[in-house]
């Protein structure tokens, strides 16, 4: 995707009319460094969080996205495609082993670049707005591009756009985004399963404070299965 093809619909397609309709808001937008490579480390509340921070900074994120938004067939196949593509979405095949190696391996280029690199440590939406365990990948990164890392709460994304409603309702939504988290104390330990342990949950600390959401120290995926489980069950499935 090109730079101007980004710039485009940021600054004529979407970004105006979004704005003048939701109107986000943003603090401490003056913690995203001018130029160079960071990471922004959010929650993940809504499928559109992946909108309004690009909208509300003023610098180009690039996020990795499942590919399955790129591959879709007809219209709404296209649709996707084109709107993945609009907001800065790089596609990555989602997975463990070689997948997980090459997505890691794709964000260090984006940040070697001198990019902001967009990441949820959660690794997928919070089934329930609680903020769940991170995935260590947002602190390899940052430990092996020495990067730094820039935590960002998401504010009531969920309200407005709750899991399957399509358009966002208008409810005030925004950003509020920290000031930088170093990781150099572990620098050469990216493959220290401790040390990436204790730099995820550093980096998930900050996002809980700026967000003010309750914590629950497991994976949001197996929490979702369970959740749908559950609902299957009740339904007499």
């Amino acid at each position: 995707m090109s730079d101007t093809y980004y710039r485009l619909f940021k600054h004529v397609l979407l970004g105006p009319p979004l704005k003048a309709i939701y109107k986000p808001w943003v603090e401490g937008a003056e913690n995203v460094p001018e130029t160079g490579g960071a990471i922004l480390a959010s929650n993940h509340l809504s499928f559109s969080d992946s909108v309004w921070l690009p909208l509300v900074i003023s610098r180009k994120v690039v996020f990795l996205g499942k590919e399955e938004y790129f591959t879709g067939k007809g219209p709404k196949g296209f649709a996707t495609r084109a709107f993945m593509e609009g907001v800065g979405t790089i596609p990555v095949h989602r997975g463990g082993g070689r997948a997980s190696e090459a997505a890691l391996r794709t964000g260090l280029q984006v940040l070697q670049g001198g990019e902001l690199l967009g990441i949820y440590p959660e690794g997928t939406r919070s089934p329930d707005g609680r903020l769940y365990r991170g995935k260590s990948g947002a602190a390899r990164l940052a430990i092996e591009s020495g990067a730094p890392v820039i935590p960002v709460a998401m504010i009531d994304t969920h309200i407005a756009q709750p899991i399957g409603q399509k358009v966002p309702s208008r409810h005030p939504i925004g950003a509020r985004i920290g000031a930088p988290i170093s990781l150099a104390e572990f620098q050469g330990r990216q493959s220290d399963r401790a040390a990436l342990r204790e730099a995820t949950d550093r980096i998930m600390q900050a996002i809980r404070e700026l967000s003010g959401q309750e914590y629950v120290d497991r994976d949001a995926a197996i929490v979702k299965r369970e959740l749908a489980k559950q609902a299957r069950e009740e339904a007499g499935e």
